[in-house]
């Protein structure tokens, strides 16, 4: 079902959205159209990587993600949905959890008789579809090699029950059309800019300068023969910002809120708002031993109704939110490499996500795009604009 199907209700509400029952037979259909002849793996991450012998991770406690991967698409792999889809293969291999979001990964990985293998001589050439279902995203080490070895693939770390039954469960060809009329309506912006209101009254302002660039959009599609990545739940619209300056809060995991000053795309200095001090003083300590950790490299917009999941990879997806994210960004066509990066572990691409449940004590109070001698809003209040949905066909 399109979004120009929904009542308004339940688009500012998506808890209220029902969704058909989770189809791994239609999922893989859909998104890697076609199927037919192709050989497909699944890989997944372990701090112990014992646990994939004999899939020993299923006897202990934790490990939610692999026992989802093993159990919804492993077990229904071997169960019929690769004979039903004219594929082969089917195999699950670990490898060692990066600890951090799309952090390269070593080479070695496991199989589940605990065999070592290499992922750039028995993985990658051998198999024509990979499934990445972890804890830490693989999307921008998976987006390379897919480029040197011809796979194509999804990553899909974080899966939980929420995700399956939603993000999971939609037609990708309506959220492709839905998200590429978002981005019509938001291609070749010369900037964006986003005012923040915390509770105190205050507002922070940062403006983000996009060149006109063409907006790219994560849509769940990996169709046809070309190699490429999709990151699964899809349906957002980016940027790789040329330039920004400014200001825009930030809550810690900590719930430490701190506010985060902007030059020349980089985050220069963090202030505290709220909570922790330490937490503040921690993060100008890395920004000061290596200030790529502090580049934005891109900006995002969720285009899908969905309900909140707990998990980024789908709640940044949700219409009315948008994300800023730190770090590499090569995998979106920016210019930020991991040999950037004073160290291997700070390479990582990391979302800001403002959303109503992740962020309740900062209102996302207006985000607004120039375009020539166009301007236009576009959220306000974590609520799509008229503009938004008149481009989705909602009357």
């Amino acid at each position: 079902m399109s979004i120009s199907q929904l009542d308004r209700e339940i688009i500012f509400d998506p808890e209220q959205r029902s969704f058909p029952e989770f189809s791994l037979t239609r999922l893989l259909r859909t998104v890697f159209d076609p199927t037919e002849g192709c050989r497909l793996c699944i890989l997944t991450d372990f701090e112990d990587v014992s646990l994939m012998k004999d899939f020993a991770f299923l006897q202990t406690q934790g490990h939610e993600v692999q026992k989802k991967a093993h159990e919804k698409f492993y077990l229904a792999l071997k169960e019929g949905v690769l004979a039903e889809l004219g594929m082969t293969g089917g195999e699950m291999f670990a490898f060692k959890a990066t600890g951090g979001s799309n952090l390269d990964l070593a080479d070695a990985c496991w199989d589940d008789q605990g065999r070592e293998l290499s992922l750039d001589q028995d993985i990658y050439p051998k198999y024509d579809i990979i499934l990445c279902i972890s804890d830490f995203s693989a999307t921008a080490p998976l987006t390379a090699k897919c480029k040197d070895f011809g796979f194509r693939g999804a990553t899909l770390h974080g899966v939980n029950d929420i995700i399956l039954a939603s993000g999971l469960a939609v037609d990708y060809n309506v959220v492709s059309a839905d998200t590429e009329n978002v981005r019509q309506a938001m291609t070749g912006a010369d900037q964006i800019e986003i005012d923040f209101v915390l509770q105190d009254g205050a507002c922070h302002t940062i403006t983000l300068l996009l060149g006109k660039q063409e907006a790219q959009k994560s849509h769940g599609l990996s169709q046809g023969a070309e190699p490429d990545v999709a990151n699964l739940p899809a349906g957002e619209v980016y940027y790789v910002p040329v330039d920004a300056h400014g200001e825009f809060p930030m809550k810690y995991d900590d719930g430490t809120i701190g506010l985060l000053e902007v030059k020349d795309r980089d985050i220069v200095k963090a202030t505290l708002i709220s909570g922790n001090q330490a937490t503040i003083d921690e993060q100008n300590a890395r920004l000061k031993d290596d200030p790529m950790t502090g580049t934005l490299g891109e900006l995002g917009f969720g285009t899908q109704v969905l309900p909140v999941s707990g998990a980024d990879i789908q709640d940044e997806k949700i219409l009315g939110t948008c994300h800023i994210a730190t770090g590499r960004d090569d995998h979106l066509g920016g210019d930020i490499e991991p040999s950037m990066f004073k160290k291997h572990e700070n390479s990582t691409h990391d979302d800001i996500l403002f959303a109503p449940h992740k962020t309740p004590g900062i209102d996302l109070a207006q985000v607004r795009m120039k375009r020539g001698d166009q301007e236009e809003i576009l959220i306000e209040h974590y609520r799509p604009s008229e503009y938004l949905l008149k481009a989705l066909g909602v009357s």
